[in-house]
């Protein structure tokens, strides 16, 4: 593999990453959760993620967000194999539908 193809590869995988991180903090808002307080609950040893703290200033009010369906975080979480986090918002899509019972 080249060189440029292997670059190429890399900058399109940190791409796809920052929006997974994007789709899971505006999920965040959508549903008056802390995206910080989220990750740190799934990963405890990174309270200073750089790419979070980028996402998080690129989020809008959840009165302007489009929806997030629930399926959609969890996809993407999965697609890129964060199981920790996946595991973190499952807890809180399972507690809010226990309060809609």
């Amino acid at each position: 593999m080249s060189k440029e193809m292997e670059d190429f590869i890399i900058q399109n995988y940190q791409r796809e990453e920052k929006m997974m991180i994007l789709v899971f903090a505006q999920w965040c808002v959508n549903h008056d959760l802390d995206p910080k307080e989220l990750y740190l609950d799934a990963y405890p040893n990174q309270a200073e993620n750089q790419e979070l703290k980028d996402a998080i200033d690129l989020t809008v009010p959840k009165d302007e967000a489009g929806e997030i369906p629930d399926d959609t975080v969890m996809g993407v979480l999965a697609m890129f194999e964060n199981d920790d986090l996946a595991f973190v918002v499952s807890e809180e899509i399972a507690k809010r539908n226990k309060k809609k019972k």
